[in-house]
C-alpha cells in the first residue's frame, strides 16, 4: 500500500518507519532535529512551478513564477499550450523551459499524462509516467511526487544537497552521484521520501544553511532570461609605461 506524507502525523509515522529500517537515522534525527512538513500545490500549475524554479534561487524563481501566474490566470495546460513562445520568454523563461512546459501542457491536454492518477501509483510507476514526457527529468519528477503528491517513497537522487548530506552523515569518501544515491537508498524503501526530509534537515544542520532542492542532472537545466549572467570581460592589466632611456646630460 502506497504511503503518503500529507500531515505532520504522516511525517512522524514515516520517520519512525525509516529509523526502523536504518538505525543510522536515529542519530541523524537527534543531531539535525525533526524536519518540517513541506507541501506544494499539485496539478499542472504545481509541476510547472517546479520546472520554472529549477537551477534558480528562490527569489528569482518566485519573481518569474509571479509574472507567469499573473499573465495566465488561471494557470492551465491549455493556456500554456496556446501561449506564444516569445511572450513566455519575455516573462523570464529560457527556451528549454518553454519547450518543457509546452510538452507538459500537450501531454496533459491530450490525456497522455494524467496527473491525478499519479497519486494512486507506486513511486517507480509514477516516476516513469512523468519522465516519459519530453523535458521532465528525474529530479523534477521526484520533487513533484514528494512535495505535490506527498509520496513517501519519492527519492530525488540527483539533488545536490541530498548527495552532500549523505556524504557527511554516512562518512563517505566522496559525494555520491545520482546513480550511487539510488543504490544507497534501496534499503530505505518504501520510506525514501522520509530519508530525503531528514537528509535535507541534516544538510542545514551541518552546513548552517538551507538545502534548497537543486538538481544535478535534469533535462531542463538552463538559466532563464531573468537569470542570465553577463559574461565577465577579462580584465586588461595596465602595463607600466615603457621607460625611455634618458639622454646623457652635457658635462
Amino acid at each position: 500500500m502506497t504511503q503518503f506524507i500529507h500531515t505532520e502525523d504522516d511525517l512522524d509515522f514515516v520517520l519512525a518507519e525509516l529509523m526502523k529500517a536504518d538505525a543510522r537515522f536515529v542519530k541523524i534525527l537527534a543531531e539535525a532535529g525533526r524536519p518540517s512538513l513541506r507541501r506544494r500545490d499539485g496539478g499542472f500549475a504545481g509541476l510547472a512551478a517546479i520546472v520554472v524554479s529549477q537551477q534558480l534561487s528562490t527569489a528569482s524563481a518566485g519573481a518569474i513564477w509571479g509574472r507567469l501566474a499573473a499573465a495566465y490566470d488561471p494557470f492551465e495546460a491549455s493556456s500554456i499550450r496556446r501561449a506564444r513562445a516569445e511572450r513566455l520568454a519575455r516573462l523570464g523563461l529560457s527556451a528549454p523551459k518553454i519547450r518543457t512546459l509546452k510538452e507538459i501542457s500537450k501531454a496533459v491536454d491530450s490525456g497522455l499524462l494524467n496527473l491525478e492518477d499519479l497519486a494512486a501509483q507506486e513511486a517507480d510507476a509514477a516516476h516513469a509516467a512523468l519522465t516519459a514526457v519530453h523535458g521532465i527529468g528525474p529530479w523534477t519528477a521526484d520533487i513533484y511526487l514528494l512535495f505535490c503528491l506527498g509520496h513517501a517513497d519519492a527519492w530525488p537522487a540527483g539533488d545536490l544537497a541530498l548527495q552532500e548530506a549523505m556524504r557527511l552523515a554516512f562518512d563517505l569518501k566522496s559525494r555520491p552521484n545520482a546513480k550511487e544515491a539510488v543504490m544507497l537508498a534501496e534499503g530505505w524503501r518504501p520510506w525514501r521520501g522520509a530519508a530525503a526530509y531528514l537528509l535535507w534537515s541534516y544538510y542545514r544542520y551541518a552546513k548552517g544553511r538551507s538545502g534548497v532542492p537543486m538538481s544535478t542532472d535534469d533535462r531542463t537545466v538552463s538559466k532563464t532570461a531573468g537569470e542570465k549572467t553577463a559574461k565577465r570581460q577579462p580584465v586588461k592589466k595596465r602595463l607600466p609605461k615603457k621607460q625611455l632611456p634618458q639622454k646623457a646630460g652635457r658635462s
